[in-house]
């Protein structure tokens, strides 16, 4: 019971490791450039005692040619076990270490449009009996479009996921094919400072729930230097599928 109430928590709160520009979950067709880096620390934690969760995941990107990345991600989590209301457990812990490449395949500069495939792989890192992590390799794809216009860009993802569980209760109660839609806006604002809004759907990763998860996401990214950005942003829901509220919180590095 400890087990799927841990699972059921994670997997909601944290269900799309898109990797995007922070605060966004909407992933964008840029590319480092080869032999350049980047790297990422996000925050993201529930704001209310239903989904008492919290992340920080640390990103690194290489650039291996002008067009493709190879990015790294390994998070690290902590969530508390609710029993009749009040705080039953608690437990913290490296979560599934995961592996993409990110292949920007088209892009017209007359027209602003780029397209990018993106496919990944998780390892089981994590201890699935506390709820980090499947305890098996998983693989994914997401196909990322992005356009840019005059004060600003638009981005769009499709993804696929596929799960697989080392523990019998998750292939009994969790989903093992998970999809991925949603659409994202960065608007210039004024110099350094861009406001970012997001929108987007996943299916629900608990097979007892009917509700597929929508959520909504405003937020500021504020570059202090050229490659120093600072980020903000707020995740809310716009169904019952989705957790109530969640801060998110980061930096982005480039060198």
């Amino acid at each position: 019971m400890i087990k799927k109430f841990a699972v059921i928590i994670l997997t909601l709160f944290f269900a799309v490791p898109a990797f995007a520009a922070a605060p966004l979950i909407t992933d964008d067709t840029g590319t480092q450039g080869k032999g350049k880096y980047q790297l990422e620390v996000d925050y993201a934690g529930g704001v209310t005692k239903q989904y008492p969760g919290q992340q920080v995941a640390t990103t690194l990107t290489c650039g291996a040619a002008d067009n493709v990345d190879v990015i790294i991600s390994l998070p690290y989590n902590w969530h508390t076990i609710l029993w009749e209301g009040s705080p039953f457990n608690a437990y913290d812990g490296v979560n599934d270490t995961s592996l993409q490449v990110k292949w920007r395949f088209f892009e017209s500069k007359p027209t602003g449009l780029s397209l990018t495939l993106k496919p990944g792989i998780t390892f089981p890192t994590g201890n699935e009996a506390t709820g980090f992590g499947t305890g098996k390799l998983t693989e994914g794809m997401m196909f990322i479009a992005t356009e840019e216009w005059q004060h600003g860009l638009v981005h769009c993802n499709v993804g696929y996921n596929h799960n697989a569980f080392n523990m019998d209760q998750d292939n009994e109660t969790l989903q093992h094919n998970l999809w991925h839609a949603s659409i994202a806006t960065e608007l210039n604002l004024v110099k350094n400072l861009r406001a970012v809004a997001d929108i987007g759907i996943d299916t629900n990763t608990v097979t007892a729930y009917t509700a597929n998860p929508v959520y909504m996401l405003g937020g500021l990214i504020y570059s202090v230097t050229e490659n120093l950005d600072l980020d903000l942003g707020v995740k809310g829901r716009l169904n019952n599928g989705a957790p109530p509220t969640t801060i998110l919180a980061g930096f982005t590095t480039r060198f």
